[in-house]
């Protein structure tokens, strides 16, 4: 059977695009391996009437309400190789299946990998994030670290202090502030500690100590900590879309790619910011502009 749609990605943006269209009534193929990243978490927040929600409670009432729709079929499989062909796409699973679409949603979404720090998984998740918007409120007025190798952590750490005034910064052993950087840091009291860090340590999710590879630690109740964000699906080479130099792929204001017949939402497309109402948006705005460029070919004549 050949589908209208395919979408690469069972997330908030490949849900919400799968939503909107089979409300429009085009058949859609949602393929989704049941790997979301925010899986660790404890609750998603900042989802408007889902504020707070399990990501798998979150999952199991879009899977509920997407599926309500006829025309949309759930794959549970992982996309393994796409083609274009001379008319459609040909996807191929890691199961051997294979599916023709005519036009093709990217929402694969994004993978963490994380400095090798012993206790590390332990936290994540739980006292330690990456997101201060995500999970800033949960921790507020807590003493906090904030780890990274990534000049973006100054910002981080600028915005932290709306959920705390007790911030310690840790390089984790990489030059990555300035001179001006430090300088404004220790005019807010906030102290940098330039040794790489070698261990967590707490009970039961809930982190206690930062120990660092000079035998030194510091008392923390919970931190934040910046993962290099990888794409979860490359296929660029087969598709020939672009990306950007943060690894999103490169989209109009509605979802559109360079390549014909290709749109891509959520983190797939933006990397940053990393929330589930702003992939929502983005799901639903490349599913409208599918929808419109299938009307525009079925309306010319034959």
């Amino acid at each position: 059977m050949s589908y209208d749609c395919a979408i690469v990605g069972g997330g908030p943006a490949g849900l919400n695009a799968a939503l909107v269209l089979g409300r429009a009534r085009r058949s859609v193929a949602l393929f989704d391996n049941s790997q979301p990243r925010n899986g660790v978490t404890h609750a998603s927040h900042g989802f408007i009437t889902r504020d707070g929600i399990q990501p798998a409670e979150f999952r199991r009432i879009a899977y509920e309400e997407v599926l309500s729709y006829p025309s949309v079929r759930h794959w549970p499989a992982e996309v393994t190789d796409i083609q274009r062909t001379d008319h459609d796409f040909a996807l191929r699973t890691s199961s051997g299946e294979r599916v023709q679409a005519r036009k093709l949603i990217l929402a694969a979404g994004l993978k963490e990998a994380f400095p090798e720090i012993e206790g590390l998984r332990d936290f994540y998740g739980k006292s330690l994030f990456n997101c201060p918007f995500c999970d800033g409120w949960e921790l507020r007025d807590r003493p906090l670290a904030v780890i990274s190798d990534n000049p973006g952590m100054f910002h981080t750490v600028k915005l932290l202090l709306n959920w705390s005034r007790d911030v310690v910064v840790c390089t984790n052993g990489c030059d990555i502030l300035t001179a001006e950087q430090r300088q404004q840091l220790a005019s807010k009291d906030i102290r940098i500690v330039d040794t790489p860090v070698a261990a967590f340590s707490g009970r039961y999710g809930l982190l206690e100590r930062v120990h660092f590879t000079d035998g030194t630690h510091i008392e923390r109740s919970g931190g934040f900590i910046a993962p290099t964000l990888l794409p979860k699906a490359r296929f660029n080479e087969a598709l020939g879309y672009q990306t950007a130099e943060n690894g999103g792929i490169v989209t109009d204001a509605m979802g559109r790619t360079a390549a014909a017949g290709v749109y891509a939402a959520g983190d797939s497309a933006y990397v940053m910011p990393s929330q589930l109402i702003y992939a929502a948006a983005s799901g639903s705005k490349a599913a409208m502009s599918v929808v419109a460029d299938l009307t525009e070919e079925d309306w010319q004549p034959l």
